[in-house]
């Protein structure tokens, strides 16, 4: 405090006495609380020379503070530091009644006529005490590893063991799955007798061991043993060039893993705890087969497990991508004609999955130089999707009373016309104006539904992209959403938090990442 010497404290000289900081000093002393407090504080008095001041006493509640020298050479503020020090009451809560009034920060004290030995009163509400924390900080590094990968709000990263980032992002991607996860957790390290070979149960355990390393870890994990097994069970993996491992594609890595793991856990069925990949992401497809030349039609079904969006100079958004993917040329025997002709197959989805993969198929084969080529152009892809209109209408017949359940529920968000039920429509735009308005929440909505149904609608929770002008080089990198809706971005073992808006920059054009592989998650009521 003497070393910082203010105009308020003129006519004073430090009399030696010193005050500890948690004492109530004496009326006398002036104390600048607004300062960086001091180990301690000394007590000033006047000097000889000085001009005397007025002493007032001030009332406060029950208590009153006798003997307060007022330098009138001050503003009124100075004053209230003093009461503030003495009473808790900062300065913009006093009110100190003088002659005219309340006493102002800027008042001028020959105005105010205040005289030696007057009381004053004061009205105002002193600052809680602040009381020190039961618990003393606890900070990230000292928690156990299992909490700090909690209170890290995101999994770890992992580590690229030579061109694995095509690996490392498909992982990232499926490890967004908590069903998957649930069944992973299920699958028993003993193979059983149920048909399935050894090296797609280590790659399912190895899989599973992965995931558990990914939530229990805040540093970066070495997937060395999934790699192995990998490489074990599909041995295009482990393809060489002057002795180092090539870069592969992620969307081979993808559903790969996919087709191993719908075997290996669909053996596993039996168990309640076990999630059938059917299910989870499994799409069944009926298609017309069509010959113009020969009036030859078949009808045909098959499962897949993605659907493709093929890219074209008329493709500028995902939806118009995969129309064009559910409607393909090919070129085959006619039993009618005797030879081969061009059929026009169009698939609608008949079954839909939890979680839908989208794949935007921007590599080809290049027959001039023999090698595959990036399609860059820019396709947008919509952070909603909703596939009704590919659907079949046996499936539009199923979708349409969830959907309009789900279409009450928002609108009673927003306290809009609620519909209620509506009667049955080809037409899924179309609705009944029968019902009573209600406002509902979706698991509320209506009893007579079961739980967990589908609607058609699908929201994005995970991106794969690719960087680079060719499938063999270049590289691989995850986004992945995670339960509070930010977005993590997983390049190999070094995740940081992207903003949304920068997911939807991932849709090509130039040599930036572009989405190669796109998830999205059901929305059901």
């Amino acid at each position: 405090m003497i070393a910082r010497s203010s105009s308020w404290t003129r006519g004073f000289v430090p009399c030696g006495t010193v005050y500890k900081e948690n004492s109530v000093s004496p009326a006398r002393c002036l104390v600048r609380s607004f300062l960086s407090p001091l180990p301690s504080k000394p007590c000033y008095r006047r000097a000889a020379d000085s001009p005397a001041m007025p002493t007032v006493s001030v009332k406060w509640q029950k208590e009153v503070f006798p003997g307060i020298e007022i330098d009138t050479n001050q503003p009124p503020v100075v004053f209230k530091t003093q009461l503030y020090t003495l009473t808790g009451v900062p300065p913009e809560r006093q009110k100190i009644m003088v002659k005219g009034g309340i006493l102002k920060d800027d008042a001028d004290w020959s105005t105010l006529g205040v005289k030696d030995g007057q009381k004053l009163m004061m009205i105002g509400t002193a600052d809680e005490i602040v009381k020190a924390p039961e618990k003393g900080p606890v900070f990230v590094e000292d928690l156990p590893e299992e909490e700090q990968a909690a209170a890290l709000g995101h999994s770890a990263g992992l580590y690229n063991l030579g061109n694995t980032c095509y690996m490392n992002s498909t992982l990232q991607c499926l490890h967004s799955v908590p069903e998957l996860k649930s069944a992973l957790l299920s699958y028993s390290d003993n193979v059983r007798g149920n048909g399935v070979d050894q090296a797609s149960h280590s790659l399912t355990v190895a899989t599973r061991n992965t995931f558990g390393e990914l939530d229990q870890s805040v540093r970066p994990v070495a997937p060395l043993h999934f790699l192995q097994m990998l490489r074990k069970k599909y041995p295009q993996f482990a393809q060489q060039q002057n002795n180092v491992y090539m870069q592969q594609d992620a969307e081979e890595c993808w559903t790969q893993l996919i087709y191993t793991l719908s075997q290996t856990l669909a053996s596993e069925a039996s168990e309640p705890s076990a999630t059938q990949m059917k299910e989870l992401f499994g799409i069944d497809l009926v298609s017309r087969v069509h010959c113009a030349e020969s009036g030859e039609v078949s009808s045909e079904a098959e499962s897949v497990y993605s659907l493709k969006c093929h890219i074209s100079h008329e493709v500028n958004h995902l939806h118009e991508g995969l129309k064009h993917g559910l409607k393909t040329e090919l070129e085959k025997v006619s039993p009618t004609l005797g030879r081969t002709a061009i059929y026009t197959r169009e698939s609608r989805i008949n079954e839909l999955p939890r979680y839908l993969t989208v794949q935007f198929v921007r590599f080809f084969w290049k027959r001039e130089s023999n090698q595959k080529a990036k399609i860059l152009r820019k396709v947008d892809y919509p952070l909603e999707l909703d596939v009704y209109d590919f659907c079949s209408d046996e499936l539009k017949q199923k979708l349409q009373a969830p959907r309009q359940v789900l279409r009450d529920a928002e609108n009673a968000k927003f306290g809009l016309k609620v519909q209620g039920k509506t009667s049955s429509s080809k037409d899924e735009g179309s609705s009944s104006s029968a019902g009573e308005s209600s406002s509902m929440d979706i698991d509320k909505a209506d009893s007579s539904l079961p739980k967990k149904q589908l609607t058609g609608i699908y929201d994005l929770i995970a991106v794969l992209t690719h960087k680079g002008r060719s499938a063999d080089s270049g590289h691989y990198v995850g986004w992945v959403k995670q339960d509070d809706g930010k977005w993590i971005e997983f390049d190999d073992d070094n995740p940081s938090i992207r903003k949304e808006e920068e997911i939807l920059k991932l849709s090509g054009g130039g040599d930036w990442h572009m989405a190669y592989i796109c998830l999205y998650k059901a929305r059901t009521i």
